[in-house]
């Protein structure tokens, strides 16, 4: 297994309960593949360098996870179906 981060961006509108609910699925998604979640971070809403999707905000989540590399594709594509999230960005950990 491999170390990730994986930042993504939730629609500003959505309340704590949509964001937390995004968050668990996220982690049974890596939790299913085999992997394991790390550290989770709520960063909270925060204003976004260009507009996305006519939105100036974005609530930023951060996870720290372990998982397996043929995964990430995968991950990707579930992230891209999910309308409440407006950008997401899996990059490998270097300290491995």
């Amino acid at each position: 297994m491999r170390s990730y981060e994986l930042m993504f961006i939730v629609h500003p509108e959505m309340d704590d309960t949509g964001v937390n609910e995004v968050v668990e699925k996220v982690k049974s998604w890596i939790a299913d593949s085999g992997g394991k979640v790390d550290k989770v971070d709520l960063w909270g809403k925060r204003r976004l360098a260009y507009p996305i999707q006519k939105q100036i905000e974005g609530q930023y989540v951060l996870f720290n996870a372990q998982m397996e590399p043929a995964f990430c594709p995968e991950l990707e594509h579930n992230l891209g179906l999910q309308e409440n999230v407006m950008r997401y960005l899996l990059t490998a950990d270097e300290e491995d």
